[in-house]
């Protein structure tokens, strides 16, 4: 296949070009993902004001991620109703929540418990309709178009990530942490209007008589059954337990011990991250639907590994800013082809479930976050950053020997015939026999 049929027409912003519920779905996206990262650094700062300690804005954060365990369940919910639907409950749910902790704390009523199962529930809007937020663009695109379409989201993630935060601190300084809550509930007032338009899509799928266990019970079978998918899980698996934790948790540290650096300094380390994968996502969204995904994959994965295990031995900023940048930007393919492979290596009955998986391999993060943390009390924070890193450079070796079919995979071949839904948005090609 000729790189411009790969590609396809319209380059980085293919899948915006040639779908319509897409457009409003990516869009409807970057507003939801703008709030979370919003409300991430305004609620933990109005939980640093509250307790001024550091193990309790811990505790608050493992508590607003814990919503992500429930993710093999609100997979299987995703295959089972309408995605869509899940879509706007989770926005309104979201609305709602932030809203109702916002009022509180302006009221004066907002202590630390309060905060605390505040940040549950608005946890609960966030993770569980991850599977049908990603399993729906599988529905609005093409096949060939996922890569990219993945891509963009990847975009949208990482933008958001750089902005959301600037926006939280900023309205913080000028109206203070209760009323920058509130306001940015806005995010999701948006997200909830740009989704409207992309109404039947995610609906059309085999109504299912079976129970919900009995379904996930099938899924974990289809699933099992798919080496690729299940490689590819694993190696989520891998980077959230030992690397993922590290920039989540040890950043400042870095910043303070190591580099020197202050609060200004560790902002701009961070930033340097953000910028890496933006660009990294838009690279691969040019790319369109390329050759050896799984090649890619892999290989984006070790390379990240690599780069911090390089972090970790640096003491120079002059080093260590563009290993941050170098970073980010191996992280892209890791953060684009997760989905993507377990998307395309699946049949579309089961997507929501196996991103259901894919949301609880990611939601071992806080407790991995314990036992790293442990870790680096007794040998230090470089020393724990580089051997969890060139770790999962080595897992990533083993399971690239183990399942070879991973690194030859392109994602070209259909995963089934029956129950295939064509896309309103584009045609689908001819299925082929998988290889």
């Amino acid at each position: 296949m000729s790189t411009s049929s790969r590609r396809g027409h319209g380059g980085a912003i293919a899948s915006l070009r040639s779908s319509r519920p897409f457009r409003y779905l990516w869009t409807s996206n970057v507003l939801f993902f703008g709030g979370v990262w919003t409300q991430t650094l305004v609620l933990g700062w109005m939980v640093f004001e509250v307790t001024g300690s550091a193990l309790l804005i811990a505790v608050f954060t493992a508590c607003r991620l814990a919503p992500m365990l429930l993710g093999p369940f609100a997979g299987v919910i995703a295959d089972r109703f309408d995605r869509y639907r899940m879509l706007v409950i989770a926005n309104v749910w979201a609305l709602v929540a932030v809203v109702g902790v916002a009022v509180l704390a302006i009221l004066g009523a907002a202590p630390y418990p309060v905060l605390l199962v505040g940040g549950l529930i608005i946890g609960l809007a966030h993770s569980p309709s991850q599977p049908a937020r990603a399993s729906l663009v599988a529905e609005a695109v093409s096949r060939r178009n996922l890569s990219n379409a993945n891509a963009l989201n990847a975009f949208a993630m990482n933008m958001t990530q750089m902005i959301g935060p600037a926006v939280g601190g900023a309205m913080i300084g000028v109206i203070g942490a209760p009323w920058a809550l509130a306001v940015s509930a806005s995010w999701f007032a948006l997200s909830l209007l740009a989704l409207l338009p992309v109404r039947g899509v995610g609906r059309g799928r085999v109504a299912h008589e079976a129970s919900v266990w009995r379904m996930f019970a099938d899924g974990l079978g289809t699933i099992r059954r798919r080496r690729v998918a299940v490689a590819a899980l694993t190696v989520t698996l891998a980077a959230n337990i030992l690397i993922w934790p590290v920039y989540q948790t040890f950043m400042p540290v870095f910043a303070a011990e190591v580099l020197h650096v202050h609060a200004a300094g560790l902002g701009a380390l961070m930033t340097c991250a953000g910028l890496g994968g933006t660009i990294g996502s838009l690279v691969i969204a040019a790319f369109g639907d390329f050759p050896r995904k799984g090649a890619v994959f892999l290989a984006g994965t070790a390379c990240w590994g690599t780069l911090w295990a390089a972090f970790a031995l640096s003491s120079s900023t002059a080093v260590s800013f563009p290993i941050m940048v170098a970073a980010g930007l191996a992280s892209a393919p890791f953060g684009v082809l997760q989905t993507t492979l377990v998307l395309l290596a699946t049949p579309s009955r089961v997507h929501g479930t196996a991103l259901g998986l894919q949301e609880l391999a990611i939601g071992v993060m806080p407790v991995a976050t314990l036992g790293l943390g442990a870790l680096a009390e007794l040998i230090g924070v470089p020393a724990t950053t580089f051997a969890s890193a060139s770790t999962l450079v080595v897992s990533v070796v083993v399971i690239a020997l183990a399942v070879p079919a991973l690194v030859r995979y392109d994602g070209r071949h259909l995963p089934e015939t029956p129950h295939r839904r064509v896309s309103s948005a584009e045609p689908e090609a001819s299925p082929t026999p998988p290889a």
